[in-house]
């Protein structure tokens, strides 16, 4: 049929139909299925041509690809719903000459297309490589049957190999309209190949992606797998409750005040660490006071702002204590020079007298007067040096020293510290406590005071 001849066109949505493709169709157009109906009532041949917009709904000749596919209707379906189900299968390549329209269907006048079909030792190795590409391609695409691939090794003619690959590619319409329209069978090999290598790069994207995200979402699971049966295995053991509310209220202490960085990640780690503890252990309760201790210490968010006016210090002064004109003159002092400079750091004041004379007192009114938080520390008759710096937790019942207990106590990060008594400070085989208040009282280094039970720095 190398002559111009006519018969009936079928436009297509989205799909090109290569020559021996087998596909079903649906067919809802009016113009379409009076074209079907037609091509039944004769040869049952039809041609197969792609629109180039999918959304236009009545198509005209310059909508349609000039080159498309006979086809043979080998089945056709009636459906409740108006429409059309058709099975074709794809013959020869034609190229669409003259459209006649005759208002009920397309009749097109068509001419046979001859396609060039090399053979030889380069058109096999092609055929080979492209092979071994497509059955990789099936491997990442998982949507190709195993009977495919084998459909696909036993073609020995290259024309047919190429289309039949091509007919299970999920490229876009544009590239297999270009393979379709390409006669040359070891250009349309060579063609096909680099689509084929394009879409695995894609492909193999796509997995890597795939697992990552698996991965991600496997140890996601597991975790929840294995908490889950930590709750219920401690729920067996009937300590589930207690410990799941502890954890909670230590994460929300957390959440609720200012703390730090590093110290925050210390935290966090031990909070990590005793919900994968028994709360009837031993650890566990070393763990469970060393957590509360850190988080109910003072921190960045547990300031007063000083209040100082030097006529309600005076006021107070006076009224807290009789005379004394001069250590009241030089506390005045202080407070005036507090109050018109903000770089003074870790000022000391000092002090000195016989017992009873109000030294206590004035400090307590120190306080007062600044609108601080007051906090005494008795050092009278203490030897050892963990009195100050604290137990480390390695010992049975240790706690924080007397400094650190103080500062809890006072609830304030900045609180008048009274040091009383300092002169009546021992000193014994366990060390030398007056030594370890110089880091306390130094401004160089009591901004990194490390007592030996926190092992953190507090200012």
């Amino acid at each position: 049929m190398s002559d111009p001849y006519s018969i009936p066109l079928l436009p297509l949505r989205d799909v090109v139909i290569f020559p021996h493709m087998v596909a079903p169709l649906f067919v809802g157009r009016e113009k379409s299925i009076r074209a079907l109906e037609e091509a039944m009532k004769n040869d049952k041949k039809i041609i197969l041509s792609a629109q180039k917009d999918a959304k236009t709904n009545n198509p005209g000749p310059e909508d349609i690809y000039s080159i498309g596919t006979v086809g043979n209707i080998v089945q056709m379906l009636r459906l409740p719903d108006g429409t059309v189900k058709v099975l074709v299968e794809g013959g020869n390549r034609v190229q669409l000459k003259n459209f006649g329209d005759e208002n009920k269907f397309f009749n097109v006048e068509v001419k046979d297309l001859t396609e060039k079909n090399t053979s030889g030792a380069e058109t096999n190795a092609m055929m080979r490589t492209l092979i071994e590409a497509f059955e990789e391609y099936a491997k990442l695409n998982k949507k190709i049957p195993t009977e495919t691939l084998v459909t696909v090794s036993s073609i020995e003619d290259s024309s047919k190999l190429a289309d039949t690959i091509a007919s299970h590619l999920n490229f876009k319409l544009a590239d297999k309209q270009e393979i379709l329209e390409c006669l040359d069978s070891s250009k349309r090999l060579e063609m096909l190949y680099g689509k084929i290598q394009s879409e695995l790069e894609i492909l193999q994207v796509e997995k890597k992606i795939r697992n990552r995200v698996k991965k991600q979402m496997e140890k996601a699971q597991k975790e929840y797998y294995l908490t889950e049966q930590m709750k219920a295995i401690q729920n067996e053991l009937g300590d589930k409750d207690d410990l799941k509310s502890e954890v909670l209220e230590f994460e929300e202490q957390l959440k609720s005040k200012d703390i730090p960085e590093d110290i925050t990640k210390t935290i966090e780690k031990e909070i990590k660490k005793l919900k994968s503890m028994s709360s009837m252990s031993a650890e566990a309760t070393v763990v469970r006071n060393y957590i509360d201790w850190l988080v109910t210490l003072p921190w960045n968010s547990d300031m007063t702002e000083d209040e100082i006016s030097l006529d309600k210090a005076q006021k107070i002064l006076d009224e807290d204590h009789f005379g004394l004109e001069k250590p009241k003159e030089r506390i005045t002092e202080f407070l005036a020079v507090r109050a018109l400079t903000s770089k003074q750091k870790g000022p000391i004041l000092c002090f000195v007298g016989p017992p009873g004379v109000g030294k206590t007192s004035l400090a307590k009114s120190v306080a007062r007067a600044m609108g601080r938080k007051f906090v005494r520390m008795s050092l009278g008759g203490i030897r050892d040096e963990a009195e100050i710096r604290g137990h480390r937790r390695t010992y049975i019942g240790a706690l924080p020293g007397k400094i650190i207990q103080g500062m809890k106590k006072a609830g304030s990060k900045n609180p008048v510290f009274l040091l009383d008594e300092v002169d009546k400070i021992g000193t014994d085989f366990r060390g030398d406590p007056s030594s370890a208040l110089l880091e306390a009282l130094d401004p160089e280094q009591n901004i990194t005071f490390n007592d030996h039970y926190l092992e953190v720095d507090y200012d």
